[in-house]
């Protein structure tokens, strides 16, 4: 009985896989972040990102993607005696759902979903009081685990995007900080 559930399931997935609408695409644009520290001022670092997506089902979908990303920031004391910048290279494993409103040709879209980080290398640059009067401070993770939202639109096979993405935990649980990112990105759909 068993195997008669498995094979039925199977087909049924089968055949709503191929009514769904599937893409395949690359994408790449400029990003914004900032490092939150408690006691220190941060500012923002431009970056880029550079990878590949899918995008499958109609009018509500899901989209994976994969990409690298270069993220950061700058940090100062309250009084500017303390400074440094902290640069990211990750690997971002996004997990997206969304709905998609007009026609293929011209169409508007909102999405959310959470987001895997791994930190693929990390850049610091600390002025030498700042290494010597907080030893522990560069302590980061090597992956976090987060969320983006944002709206896109599909003009034929381009496609862009304004994505928020925040973290669920610091990623250096010794100073609270937390990384912030906005992202705007354009991709062609090759599928």
């Amino acid at each position: 009985m068993k195997k008669y559930l498995l094979c039925a399931a199977l087909l049924i997935v089968a055949s709503i896989s191929a009514k769904a609408q599937f893409s395949l695409g690359i994408k790449g644009g400029v990003n914004f972040s900032d490092i939150n520290t408690n006691n220190f001022n941060s500012s923002t670092v431009a970056g880029y990102q550079a990878g590949l997506f899918a995008r499958i089902g109609g009018p509500i979908y899901l989209q994976p993607e994969v990409y690298v990303s270069s993220t950061g920031g700058k940090f100062e004391s309250n009084d500017n005696s303390y400074s440094g910048k902290v640069t990211f290279t990750n690997l971002n494993v996004p997990l997206l759902v969304g709905a998609r409103f007009g026609p293929n040709s011209l169409n508007f879209r909102v999405m959310a979903g959470p987001v895997y980080v791994a930190n693929l290398s990390t850049n610091e640059s600390l002025s030498q009081n700042f290494n010597n009067a907080y030893n522990d401070f560069g302590h980061y993770k090597n992956s976090t685990l987060g969320y983006q939202a944002g709206f896109g639109v599909d003009i034929g096979a381009i496609t862009a995007d304004l994505r928020y993405q925040g973290n669920f935990s610091d990623i250096d649980q010794s100073y609270g900080q937390r990384q912030n990112i906005w992202a705007l990105s354009v991709g062609f759909k090759i599928l």
